[in-house]
């Protein structure tokens, strides 16, 4: 249990900043300089850590981080701080606002880039150049801004979602448990197959509209936004087809009527009690599984992301950023260097479910072999190897209001209220009044 919930606790906090605030323009020529400019100084003195949630779970773990940091690093201190999810984000924004953010700050893009943006923190590019090889390059091009240079986080850790599947649902349906979907259209045309066998005992697909309807709009080759991310531009022919098949599935009964509204934690119920065939998530979900449902985790396959064309998939990004009106820069990106580097992320990754961000952790044998006592060895192992060419495929823009206005126009197509064109061109008008607030 404590590698599930050690888990939770990660994967909250990689979710906890999709919603963001504006900050009134500020100086962009603190201690650390502006774009470009270099980091200098000697490595000693106290800094500020901060991490999210990551308290009372990974206590040993960061102390001993901090300790080896301080030992190999003497005349430095590392005071670590972490926030509650509630409030941290209102935090993290006035402090950011007042210029009194901690040193080493942990967040992911969709939040950070909103700050970036306004000149707040250190750029990686500049400053990091010796560590950048050492990241996937997915990872490390998270922390990019459309239309400025630079780049202004280390990437700690990630997460990359596999395909589950029940093969008993697949023998019912009489499709080969060997051959699951690779691709959106896949992934539709054997969930109307799956739910027909079904007949309202059990369907191919939980559309989780809220976590899919992006990533899935990308892996089509949807331009989501445009060249300098000041427009979304999603309303393609390509996204009415995607929105059409889903409206056929819901129409035809391949899709329960109860399931338009329901998010992930639904639809890992619905995989739970054996109703749904299909399940995209995070190779920890399998243990979940386990637990609450042996019977089901049983029957349980594990298959690559469902991915694009070229075989891009998606992944969520956690990483490190240093503000420029840090007191200790110099110490400050050497502690992110080192949270950050091979070492120390290949031991993070075995306390808890996730993919360092490094290339060379992704090489030990802890991704590359399955173990029949590990339930959890084959999904990581497969989650490891799509790594290479995953990226961040939901973009920062995709912010909590957004994401409502959006959906509810695609909730109204899939049910038929709305064609799907008119709710993708009313979708796009909704996002694109927000991105202009």
């Amino acid at each position: 249990m404590r590698r599930t919930r050690a888990f939770a606790a990660v994967a909250t906090a990689a979710a906890l900043f999709l919603s963001g605030c504006g900050l009134s323009s500020g100086d962009d020529t603190a201690a650390g300089g502006g774009s470009g400019d270099k980091i200098s100084g000697d490595v000693k003195g106290d800094i500020t850590f901060a991490t999210l949630a990551l308290k009372p779970t990974f206590d040993d773990y960061i102390t001993k981080l901090i300790g080896d940091f301080e030992a190999k690093h003497p005349g430095t201190k590392v005071n670590w701080i972490d926030l509650p999810f509630q409030g941290a984000q209102e935090k993290i924004t006035n402090d950011a606002q007042a210029g009194t953010l901690p040193d080493v700050v942990n967040l992911n893009p969709n939040f950070a880039q909103k700050l970036e943006k306004q000149g707040v923190f250190v750029d990686m590019e500049a400053n990091a150049a010796d560590v950048k090889p050492t990241y996937v390059p997915g990872a490390w091009d998270a922390f990019k801004v459309p239309g400025q240079a630079g780049s202004y986080g280390l990437p700690w850790y990630l997460t990359s979602e596999v395909t589950m599947y029940n093969k008993d649902l697949y023998a019912k349906a009489g499709l080969d448990a060997t051959t699951p979907p690779k691709t959106v259209d896949e992934l539709l045309a054997q969930a109307r197959q799956l739910s027909t066998a079904g007949k309202g005992q059990f369907y191919g697909w939980h559309p989780a509209l809220e976590n899919s309807f992006v990533p899935n709009l990308a892996k089509l080759g949807v331009p989501l936004l445009n060249d300098d991310a000041s427009k979304w531009t999603f309303n393609t022919p390509e996204a009415v087809d995607y929105v059409t098949k889903v409206r056929d599935l819901y129409t035809s009964k391949a899709i329960a009527p109860d399931w338009l509204t329901q998010d992930h934690a639904k639809e890992t119920e619905a995989y739970s009690a054996g109703r749904v065939a299909l399940f995209p998530s995070g190779p920890n979900f399998l243990k979940v599984i386990g637990e609450n449902a042996p019977a089901v985790a049983k029957a349980t396959a594990v298959a690559p992301q469902i991915a694009s064309a070229d075989g891009t998939t998606n992944m969520s990004v956690m990483g490190l950023l240093v503000p420029k009106k840090s007191k200790n820069p110099a110490t400050a990106l050497e502690f992110a260097k080192f949270v950050s580097n091979a070492e120390n992320q290949l031991a993070f990754a075995k306390i808890v479910t996730i993919l360092p961000s490094t290339a060379d952790s992704l090489k030990d044998p802890y991704f590359t072999q399955v173990s029949a006592s590990d339930p959890t060895s084959e999904a990581r192992k497969i989650s490891a190897e799509q790594i290479a060419k995953a990226q961040n495929l939901t973009p920062v823009q995709w912010d909590d209001r957004t994401k409502a206005a959006v959906i509810g126009k695609i909730q109204l197509a899939v049910k038929g209220d709305l064609d799907p064109k008119t709710a993708l061109d009313q979708a796009v008008d909704e996002a694109n009044t927000l991105l202009a607030r």
